[in-house]
C-alpha cells in the first residue's frame, strides 16, 4: 500500500509560546490538527468539510506525542502527516514535525479518530464518503 503523505508549514506565533520562550507543549496538538486539515485538502474526500456535509464526525479517540526538540517564536514547523491504514471505521495518522531551518525533528505523534453518526453514536461501519475515499486513494 502506498504511503499517503502531506506536508504543510506553520509559523510559530507569540500566543503559542510559554514562559521558557518555546512552543508550549499543547500547541503541538493544534499543529497536528493543521496537518490533518492540510491532508484533507490534499487528498480530497476525507477533509472536515466532507465530514460536516455528511453529518458524520471523527473526534480524536487516542493521541500519543513524543517530544525531541523545541520550536521557538517565528520558527516554521514543517508538519508531515501520513495516513495509516487500519481495518474498521477509524482514521489513523502518524506525524513528524521538523523545524524547517535545520530540519531538526521536534516531535513524532500518532492519532486515532473514530466516526460518530449524526445522533452522536459510535459507528462500527465506515461512512460512505470514507469508503469512496479509500477506493480512490488506496487501490492504485
Amino acid at each position: 500500500m502506498q504511503d499517503l503523505e502531506d506536508i504543510c508549514k506553520v509559523r510559530v506565533k507569540f500566543s503559542e509560546i510559554d514562559s521558557m520562550r518555546v512552543a508550549w507543549h499543547g500547541s503541538y496538538v493544534a499543529y497536528l490538527e493543521d496537518g490533518r486539515e492540510s491532508f484533507g485538502r490534499h487528498y480530497e474526500g476525507i477533509g472536515y468539510a466532507t465530514m460536516q456535509e455528511a453529518g458524520i464526525y471523527a473526534p480524536i479517540y487516542d493521541m500519543h506525542i513524543k517530544y525531541f526538540a523545541s520550536l521557538r517564536i517565528n520558527d516554521v514547523a514543517e508538519i508531515h502527516t501520513h495516513y495509516v491504514h487500519k481495518r474498521g471505521a477509524r482514521l489513523d495518522y502518524r506525524y513528524e514535525i521538523y523545524r524547517e531551518s535545520d530540519h531538526e525533528l521536534c516531535i513524532k505523534a500518532t492519532t486515532t479518530q473514530l466516526f460518530i453518526d449524526p445522533q452522536g453514536q459510535l459507528m462500527i461501519d465506515k461512512p460512505d464518503y470514507y469508503k469512496a475515499w479509500q477506493k480512490k486513494y488506496l487501490t492504485k
